[in-house]
């Protein structure tokens, strides 16, 4: 069975930078494709980044271009998202997604497995 594990959250100054981190277990991912979402105070969750377990393009929400990055180590078989300049509308629960085939999507429909979220809180 897939397990997804974020860490990494907690509470930051508006400016500042956070890493989030998802270990992957319990499966082969080269397949994968590997998603962030988050869900604010009040709001339904929505799609951050995606990008393929073996690479290729990158997708991103247009009010993170420029600020967060998705990345990963195949060695430890976890996906980061490297958020710097946040903002307090950032604040939101983060989660880790995956897919287990086709392309990067945006609706988290597409996407079979979930981590438990990591809260990120930005202080104005």
């Amino acid at each position: 069975q897939v397990q997804l594990v974020e860490s990494g959250g907690g509470l930051v100054q508006a400016g500042g930078s956070l890493r989030l981190s998802c270990a992957a277990s319990g499966r082969t991912f080269s397949r994968y494709v590997m998603g962030w979402f988050r869900q604010g105070p009040g709001k339904e969750r929505e799609f951050v980044a995606a990008e393929r377990w073996s690479g290729g393009s990158i997708y991103y929400v247009d009010s993170v271009k420029g600020r967060f990055t998705i990345s990963r180590d195949n060695a430890k078989n976890t996906v980061y998202l490297q958020m710097n300049s946040l903002k307090p509308e950032d604040t939101a629960v983060y989660y880790c997604a995956a897919r287990s085939s086709g392309r990067p999507a945006y609706n988290e429909q597409n996407y079979e497995f979930w981590g438990q979220g990591t809260q990120v809180t930005v202080s104005s």
